[in-house]
């Protein structure tokens, strides 16, 4: 278990195993998190490879009569509100882990805040809901979770503030919740604005960004806490935020390809004109370099045993599967289950980069 749970555990009443009881669930959660938010971007991808991004054509109604898809919708209803559904489940985790990390990190009284915030916060959302419908009704829904949002931002932020100890455990539980409430306000603006490939875009990076923030959470709730001190040269750790950087050119023009290209999330949605086959190309030179860039630094630090190896290790398989899928996707016109495929390794191979950067640094060694 890690030290800092293990070292605020259950108050002056606790008995010796509800600290362990108390860690073994946080651990469980934290990887529940991961695994939900890593399997979400596989299910919003079944939307829109199989053309199902209209199928539940409100929101976050399904039908302006139905919050559930009728017969009507046929496959694509049950795909698209299946995906709405899995967005449920994440964010019931990401709520269950907020409550326990706050409760094990500050005790009864910042469990007690965070639910008169959550509190406040639905009253609020019912409050803009009320006004906003007679304005406008179609409207109503996305003011009143924006309102929302704002609120579960506010609690963040007071959390965060409020915290003594373990304020990165704190930090990286919000960041997953408010990414969780922030994607299913992005989600409904995507069906509101009939698929707009931008927003489309712009869901699926920021749930790839979700799946690494909870990869973070796992390697700080093992992590022993406290300063920090770089443990690889000066010169790995810039050339591993170099590699940081060539990953996240050849994502944003993966995403950009998959936007031009046939799998738009239903067939009238008009793409962003951009040419798929030159984009294609294009996406494919950072991909080179960021391969070339992971295997001389797995190299070096398996030559100079740095602490990231293992790790850097993973994250050359990850890669290594990614371009080959890639090329392999390419060469048989795009099938969909391998840009399905191509989509969730993206957010395995981020995540992998996560935890190495996140292995550059130590714990500062205390002195007795």
């Amino acid at each position: 278990m890690p030290a800092a749970i293990a070292k605020t555990g259950g108050g002056p009443g606790a008995t010796a195993t509800r600290p362990a009881v108390w860690g073994r669930a946080l651990r469980i959660l934290a990887w529940l998190s991961f695994l939900t938010e890593t399997i979400i971007i596989g299910t919003g991808g079944a939307v829109r490879l199989t053309g199902s991004g209209l199928g539940c054509s409100e929101w976050p109604l399904c039908t302006p009569e139905s919050l559930v898809p009728t017969p009507e919708q046929g496959i694509h209803g049950v795909i698209e509100f299946g995906n709405r559904m899995m967005t449920g489940v994440v964010g019931i985790i990401a709520i269950a882990v907020v409550l326990l990390v706050l409760h094990r990190i500050g005790g009864r009284r910042a469990l007690v805040s965070s639910l008169w915030f959550a509190g406040g916060g639905i009253v609020a959302a019912v409050v803009a809901y009320a006004i906003a419908r007679p304005i406008n009704k179609d409207l109503a829904f996305p003011v009143a979770a924006a309102v929302l949002l704002l609120v579960v931002i506010a609690a963040a932020v007071y959390s965060v503030r409020a915290a003594t100890e373990r304020r990165d455990l704190i930090l990286l539980a919000w960041i997953t919740l408010v990414g969780v409430v922030a994607q299913a306000f992005v989600g409904g603006i995507t069906v509101l604005t009939g698929l707009n490939p931008f927003i489309v875009g712009f869901h699926y990076t920021s749930s790839l960004l979700l799946v690494c923030v909870t990869a973070a959470f796992i390697v700080r709730l093992y992590a022993a806490p406290g300063p920090r001190e770089r443990a690889v040269p000066k010169w790995f750790a810039i050339l591993s935020h170099v590699t940081g950087l060539a990953l996240a050119v050849t994502i944003v023009f993966g995403v950009l390809t998959t936007g031009s290209g046939p799998h738009s999330g239903d067939a009238d949605v008009f793409r962003h004109g951009f040419d798929a086959t030159v984009l294609a190309h294009v996406h494919s030179w950072p991909g080179y370099i960021l391969a070339g860039l992971v295997l001389a630094l797995t190299i070096s630090a398996w030559v100079l045993r740095l602490e990231p190896r293992r790790w850097l290790l993973v994250l050359v398989i990850a890669i290594a599967v990614q371009v080959g899928v890639g090329v392999l996707q390419a060469r048989e016109g795009l099938p969909p289950l391998l840009v399905g495929i191509h989509m969730v390794l993206a957010s395995l191979s981020a995540a992998a980069y996560t935890v190495v950067v996140l292995h550059l640094k130590r714990p500062v060694a205390q002195e007795d």
